[in-house]
């Protein structure tokens, strides 16, 4: 059975430098632990930073990051709304850190800063 075209939502993942995975076309019911490990599975070879799984993957739309068990529609991505435009998640990568027991730690080693903006 196929799902008519208006219920599809064109999505596209832009990265930390820039380039973009997709567009795909989701459904509203699509999990955002759906569109993760499609981003996990479709990481572009050559990149100096690749997730190794899929808890590593932040998903950040309208300045907020997504939840894992929300689907499309309910991350108020403006579902229905861009008339066959595509809506653009950005994506960050977040390797797992060892988690410390101390509180007042203090680190001063170099962190690398991953920001992805767009203006629409």
């Amino acid at each position: 059975m196929e799902m008519p075209s208006e219920d599809l939502l064109d999505i596209k993942f832009r990265l930390y430098d820039g380039s973009d995975i997709g567009p795909f076309p989701y459904s509203a019911t699509s999990t955002v632990d759906m569109l993760k490990q499609r981003i996990v599975s479709d990481w572009p070879k050559g990149k100096t930073i690749i997730p190794k799984a899929v808890n590593e993957v932040k998903l950040i739309s309208l300045g907020k990051i997504l939840e894992n068990n929300k689907t499309v529609g309910q991350c108020q991505v403006p579902f229905g709304e861009v008339a066959g435009g595509v809506v653009i998640i950005h994506v960050v990568i977040q390797p797992a850190l060892a988690k410390t027991r101390t509180e007042k730690k203090i680190d001063d080693s170099p962190r690398k800063i991953v920001c992805s903006c767009s203006i629409l």
